[in-house]
């Protein structure tokens, strides 16, 4: 029971921080720079760790030998297992003993422990992975771990060799990370084949009479992928149904307009009346591949798809996806889609892999069914879960060198691990984008300097000393 209570505390803190994402603007993280300066200014940081223990409230004499019991308790298990130190306080815990099939840990946010004997691991959340607080000096025997799901936007820096490489275990929507995320928005191969919401071809035909034959759904506008300038140029040659802050043209019911309701069914079946939808991601980086196009594939409605380059590696199968790189332009997407359109014959062709129940991509299959958690599912290990465990399991598996006389295993990121080339900005786009109304050009200068953000905190952390806030900026603005 309480472990299943935790995986439903791990999942509302992850849907808080994305719906939080999901309302934070452009100019917070474009300003990022000039944030972190001012906090570094304001802070009295003597030794880069900031405080995270609240005054203590008076406890009744009950509840103070209760709570001097579970103390105990918690300093017993860490003096007798190998400490998770968690830098970042995601899971909120302030210490469990977790048991990772033969192996146990000690998890905690507790930052004291960083100094404790058998601390072995430190663990980081990438969103909240900040240059004014990090566990410097790092001793020789810790390992730095890092769980980061999210697009570059929420944390640019960490998209760069220098810093991703910092990490000896890595959990990430790539497929070469230690623990890979990919699949991390698809609950199961039975959700796909799943007709639940599948609305039969000639109803839809039948909507088309006030329905577009196209459907956009976002409110996270002008993210590093461009995607709404090519909206904007795709809705000159065809009509698009947009909904969602960005180039809205029609509303939704009062009732679904809140960016958590789209996981609701009145949404679902909604979005399920068109036959296409805009699938498109915020960032372009391999592997990045988010509910915006399982979505689709689960409702019964074709996805033309632009985000991942590696996406053909994960398509149910080969005729499932409408794929934007395969165009030359908005207007030849436009033309083939009303191709689609008018030609039932066609169009079928895209569906019928949910029709027939079959999956054909064996890489697709494979993942799903080797990997070591589950999705909104309490039955399973949640992937932060998994996340602690493989950490855990790999310090136990030195333990156990160690113990037989062997040098521990040296485990390394690779840049591989978490990698999103430069953004860019459609060429047609400048004409008919609104005058001062886009911020797209700003996340390529932002690129840039996390670039140097990167470079100069990686020489500051192989210093193996802390630092003041003018060192770092020093270093990023030297030039």
């Amino acid at each position: 029971m309480v472990r299943i209570q935790r995986r439903k505390f791990l999942a509302s803190c992850l849907c808080i921080t994305a719906t939080i994402f999901l309302l934070v603007t452009l100019q917070v993280v474009v300003e990022l720079g000039k944030f972190e300066r001012t906090k570094f200014k304001d802070s009295d940081l003597q030794d880069g760790h900031t405080e995270m223990e609240e005054v203590p409230q008076p406890l009744s004499p009950i509840l103070k030998k209760e709570a001097l019991a579970l103390n105990r308790k918690k300093t017993s298990d860490g003096d007798s297992y190998p400490v998770m130190l968690w830098w970042s306080p995601l899971t909120g815990e302030t210490g469990r003993r977790g048991q990772c099939g033969a192996d146990t840990c000690f998890f905690t946010i507790n930052r004291t422990y960083l100094h404790h004997d058998m601390t072995k691991a430190v663990l980081f959340y990438g969103t909240d992975f900040n240059i004014d607080s990090l566990p410097l000096p790092r001793k020789a025997h810790h390992d730095w771990a890092l769980f980061h799901e999210e697009s570059p936007k929420n944390n640019y820096k960490l998209f760069h060799k220098p810093l991703v490489t910092l990490f000896n275990y890595t959990a990430t929507f790539s497929r070469h990370s230690h623990l890979p995320l990919t699949t991390q928005y698809l609950e199961g191969i039975e959700v796909l084949k799943s007709l639940q919401y599948l609305v039969p071809l000639q109803s839809k035909n039948n909507l088309r009479k006030r329905l577009a034959p196209l459907v956009y759904v976002q409110s996270d506008c002008d993210p590093p992928s461009d995607r709404d300038s090519y909206v904007r140029e795709l809705m000159t040659y065809i009509e698009v149904d947009s909904y969602g802050e960005c180039l809205r043209n029609k509303d939704l019911p009062r009732q679904l307009k809140s960016p958590v309701s789209m996981d609701a069914d009145g949404f679902h079946r909604i979005i399920a009346q068109y036959k296409f939808i805009l699938a498109f991601e915020n960032a372009v980086c391999d592997d990045y591949i988010t509910e915006k196009f399982w979505r689709p594939l689960k409702l019964g409605v074709v996805p033309v798809y632009y985000g991942s380059p590696s996406i053909t590696d994960w398509l149910p199968s080969d005729k499932s996806a409408i794929l934007v790189s395969e165009f030359s332009h908005p207007r030849e997407l436009a033309s083939y889609i009303r191709r689609l359109d008018h030609d039932d014959r066609l169009y079928e062709a895209y569906v019928e892999w949910k029709l027939k129940g079959e999956i054909s991509n064996q890489r697709l299959l494979t993942a799903l069914r080797e990997r070591k958690w589950g999705v909104q599912d309490i039955n399973q290990d949640n992937y932060i879960d998994a996340f602690e465990c493989m950490v855990c399991t790999k310090v136990w598996d030195n333990i156990r060198l160690q113990e037989r006389g062997f040098p521990p295993k040296r485990w390394k990121a690779e840049d591989t691990h978490l990698s999103c080339p430069e953004p860019t900005t459609f060429a047609f786009s400048p004409p008919r984008a609104p005058r001062g109304s886009s911020l797209r050009e700003m996340w390529v200068r932002s690129f840039e300097q996390s670039k140097k953000e990167a470079q100069a905190l990686r020489w500051l952390v192989d210093r193996n000393q802390n630092f003041s806030a003018q060192e770092f900026w020093a270093l990023v603005f030297k030039d």
